[in-house]
């Protein structure tokens, strides 16, 4: 009982290691290379990456190749999805993560991670358009307190001097821009579950799509062959992609691992804390100031967070204790 417990720590402390060291290196190194420049020297101030869909087009690629490796050596079930489906879901998802990379061109990185936490409220939105669905008055209470702490961050964030009213207007544009986009791919992605394929046949499935889609945009504007010439020139950039692709495919391996083996309350208590940690980083590294009034927004929006996990565990153990005939019927 006591090797079986110790197992299961061990366990959780590999998928919680595991998941901070992709998602905090990979934001780190987005930062990294979305807002410094490469080559610079006494005489040279250096040039920065600009095609973001790229970078986009690189993780897409590595996340198809390990979920196609592992749905090979698995040998995944056959599920009846039609291809076509995963198309829409891919494109939502390019746009998303365009939009987060172009994003950090006009804005900090605690702001935008900020908004990522706050994206629960856009994504009930989405909920009930897409899929007609109803919430409880604890998940109502837990997106105003979301708003009220990001909007006393964003309010009390002392303006940055370099930037115009118009590039802070474009990163606001792109952060919304994510928001919607990433709203209906989590959503398109949920219905599409309902064929019963496993978190990495939807990965591969979205993947491919996401390959096709950058690449022929890419090859289209004449981006690809500009980008592996700017890979060429600075060494640096290149592991700095890599990495960041590396990253992002182990980090959703270790996302369904997680979920799997603890269930999805642990993961977004893991990922939860992964924000906050994020944010601190960037400020140590990057020297992003937060007052305190932005301080106490940051501690409302996690709290939020920390009370939707609470109650909707809660929810949950509560209808496993009910009668079959007392289980609350989700409203359609």
């Amino acid at each position: 009982m006591e090797s079986s417990t110790a197992q299961q720590v061990l366990k959780l402390l590999f998928c919680a290691a595991g998941l901070q060291a992709s998602y905090l290196t990979w934001g780190v190194l987005q930062e990294r290379v979305m807002t410094r420049t490469y080559g610079a020297t006494e005489t040279n101030p250096g040039e920065k990456f600009k095609d973001s869909q790229f970078l986009v087009f690189m993780n897409r690629i590595l996340a198809f190749t390990v979920a196609g490796l592992y749905c090979a050596l698995t040998k995944q079930p056959r599920h009846g999805a039609p291809m076509y489906k995963y198309s829409f879901a891919s494109l939502s998802n390019i746009l998303s993560s365009w939009c987060q990379y172009e994003a950090l061109k006009y804005i900090s990185f605690p702001t935008q991670v900020l908004a990522k936490a706050s994206k629960v409220i856009p994504v009930m939105l989405m909920g009930k358009l897409v899929s007609r669905k109803s919430y409880e008055y604890w998940e109502y209470l837990t997106a105003v307190l979301i708003s009220v702490g990001v909007s006393m961050f964003l309010l009390s964030s002392a303006p940055d001097k370099h930037l115009s009213t118009v590039t802070t207007f474009s990163g606001v544009v792109l952060l919304a821009g994510y928001i919607v986009f990433d709203s209906f791919t989590s959503n398109w992605q949920d219905a599409l579950f309902t064929y019963k394929m496993s978190p990495v046949q939807m990965m591969f499935g979205v993947n491919i799509f996401s390959c096709l889609f950058t690449m022929g945009s890419l090859l289209e504007q004449g981006a690809l062959l500009e980008s592996a010439r700017f890979m060429a020139r600075h060494s640096e950039f290149a592991v700095h992609a890599v990495l960041l692709s590396i990253c992002s495919a182990f980090g959703q391996l270790f996302i369904f691992y997680t979920i799997n083996q603890f269930g999805a309350a642990v993961f977004t208590i893991i990922m939860t804390l992964r924000q906050a940690f994020a944010i601190l980083l960037s400020c140590l590294i990057y020297g992003h100031a937060i007052t305190v009034v932005g301080g106490l927004g940051v501690a409302v929006v996690f709290m939020a967070l920390f009370l939707r996990v609470y109650a909707r565990s809660r929810m949950k153990k509560r209808s496993k204790k009910l009668p079959t005939s007392e289980v609350p019927v989700q409203k359609v």
